[in-house]
């Protein structure tokens, strides 16, 4: 079987590889609201079994129409979310990242910088639990919690039609502006198009400079770099410039905001870009 991913025109590119040892991921059915396969990486056992004839196989051409029909049907769906946004004067951000880059404290910095001045609403989405819907309850939004999980693993991104569903938590009408945190995941995020008026990403030093080369096509995708976790720059061996040099490689428009949520140096710089693109309705 072979690993895909999605051109900036829309088409589908399939990568063919051996089948041993390899992991994969299933993105299942996006066409309805309903059970979403698993995304999770698992590794393929290759011990005492029968692998059976694999020759019936949907794989090349017959592939690639099945996984553009996937995505066609997300776009549709996301255009829906879009027109229901504006429908209701609302802006909508994409805010995704790897897991611990800080997403969730950055998020609930903001809350509270913009507490009764932008009404906003979250869409929190997580493979399971409500821990960070917790950490942002309390903080003047409303928050409309998101579990990808199945019961057999989870989703690693939110897709159009799970964010149709989360919206029905959300009272739209009287707010200003909806964050939708997305599943920590640096691949498949940014291939689906949820609804959203601008993509934003938090990219921790931690993480290491060279994340924007291996993983160009989240970095490509969005608007804004929020390059956290600043505070750490004198007890690691990193150059910060390094990591600007290396994003603006793969994205020369992007806007940059060195930031540590955990201080709050920098932050003001986000939170006037968050209050222009809200106010941009």
């Amino acid at each position: 079987m072979g690993r895909f991913h999605r051109h900036d025109d829309g088409t589908v590119h399939s990568h063919d590889h051996d089948d041993d040892g390899h992991h994969h991921h299933n993105h299942g059915d996006h066409g309805d609201h309903g059970d979403h396969g698993d995304h999770g990486d698992h590794e393929h056992s290759h011990g005492d079994h029968d692998h059976g004839d694999h020759s019936g196989y949907a794989t090349g051409s017959q592939r690639i129409e099945v996984l553009e029909s996937i995505f066609a049907e997300n776009d549709s769906r996301a255009d829906i979310n879009r027109k229901l946004f504006e429908s209701n004067g609302v802006r909508a951000l994409n805010l995704m990242s790897s897991p611990g880059s800080g997403k969730t404290t950055v998020l609930a910095a903001t809350l509270d910088e913009l507490a009764g001045e932008v009404s906003v609403g979250v869409i929190e989405g997580d493979i399971a639990t409500d821990l960070d819907a917790a950490k942002l309850d309390g903080r003047g939004a409303q928050i409309s919690l998101l579990n990808t999980s199945n019961g057999f693993g989870g989703e690693c991104h939110l897709d159009a039609p799970m964010v149709n569903r989360a919206l029905q938590g959300l009272e739209l009408a009287p707010l200003d502006l909806v964050i939708i945190e997305n599943v920590g995941n640096l691949v498949c995020p940014a291939e689906f198009d949820v609804g959203e008026h601008a993509k934003a990403m938090v990219y921790s030093v931690t993480e290491g400079e060279d994340k924007p080369l291996k993983y160009p096509v989240m970095f490509r995708s969005v608007d804004v770099v929020l390059l956290n976790k600043t505070d750490l720059v004198p007890h690691l061996d990193v150059d910060v410039d390094s990591y600007i040099e290396h994003i603006r490689k793969v994205n020369p428009t992007a806007t940059i905001l060195p930031v540590s949520a955990r201080t709050g140096e920098g932050m003001k710089s986000w939170f006037d870009w968050v209050r222009e693109f809200a106010a941009a309705r």
